[in-house]
């Protein structure tokens, strides 16, 4: 898999907080929850996005905006309206005196806000995304990103708003593949823009001669790959290919492919059911040893320490 399908791969939207929320002015919403990544799309209306540090942006209809936690941000009918609501971890929401919320504004399937129909109507959903593979894309991103609705030209927004009041026998499923969807096209959009800053293995995998060998090393880490290998595959020499690589990607392919496997590693760890052997095969690793023995020289812990930390 490669490093945009790896950012849905575990911790995808799997039963993730998803809400159609309808307001009506005024209304300001401050989002604690400390998700680390956001998702809300306008349906109808508009709203400000502000975050803790930079300028308010302004959304309308179709325009949608794609928040990193851990910090705060409130999204509201301007700017200058005083926050009404504060979501707080475990998606718990209060006044800011602590009054809770949750039924008050409770408007039906997956449905709050403070009124029936809404002036402005927002899809919102909520990732619990931790893996170290995962940070390897999101921390390219901004803090707040916004992508305008003529810059993303796709139905998943209408097709997301009309799927999300539904309340069918696998309704729940559809959702998180809708949202996962709408994710994955917003990244592209906006790594596509020429002020973006994509990593270097992103931007990689266009190209004609290391796109394929970055695809190879991403999608089988468990094969004992060489730089012959990857420069057979790719139909190069080996000096041109190694030399293309490291002009490409910003290192050679064999530290490259070492950073992916202890990113996979590190992820794989978190799941207190796999045994350390079974992380070293999967990522490429003859034996626990040799596993430990790189994993520590890169990063300064042991598989047993991080996976103790990972899970505490």
């Amino acid at each position: 898999m490669d490093g945009l399908a790896a950012l849905l791969d575990g911790p995808r939207a799997q039963g993730a907080f998803l809400l159609r929320c309808l307001m009506d002015a005024p209304w300001s919403v401050r989002l604690e929850d400390e998700s680390p990544l956001t998702v809300t799309a306008v349906v109808r209306g508009h709203a400000w996005a502000i975050p803790r540090a930079g300028s308010p942006v302004r959304l309308g209809a179709g325009d949608i905006a794609i928040a990193l936690g851990p910090d705060h941000w409130t999204v509201a009918d301007d700017p200058a309206t005083e926050p009404q609501a504060v979501i707080h971890p475990g998606q718990v929401c209060r006044t800011p005196d602590g009054r809770e919320l949750a039924e008050e504004m409770h408007q039906g399937i997956r449905s709050w806000g403070n009124s029936a129909v809404g002036e402005t109507v927002m899809l919102t959903g909520a990732y619990m995304v931790e893996g170290e593979v995962s940070r390897r894309l999101l921390r390219a991103l901004p803090p707040l990103l916004v992508l305008r609705s003529d810059e993303l030209r796709s139905p998943l927004v209408p097709l997301l708003a009309d799927e999300i009041v539904k309340d069918e026998p696998g309704q729940e499923a559809v959702l998180d593949r809708l949202l996962d969807l709408l994710l994955i096209a917003v990244l592209r959009a906006w790594f596509a823009r020429p002020e973006a800053d994509p990593p270097a293995w992103y931007v990689g995998q266009a190209d004609p001669v290391i796109g394929p060998a970055l695809r190879l090393l991403q999608h089988h880490p468990e094969h004992p790959w060489t730089v012959a290998d990857l420069a057979a595959a790719a139909g190069v020499s080996r000096a041109s290919f190694a030399r293309r690589f490291t002009d490409v990607v910003g290192e050679p392919p064999m530290g490259f492919l070492t950073g992916w496997r202890l990113a996979l590693a590190a992820d794989l760890l978190r799941d207190p059911g796999a045994t350390l052997a079974s992380v070293a095969r999967r990522v490429g690793y003859s034996t626990p040893f040799a596993l430990s023995t790189a994993f520590k020289r890169e990063r300064g812990i042991s598989p047993r320490d991080f996976r103790a930390l990972a899970l505490a």
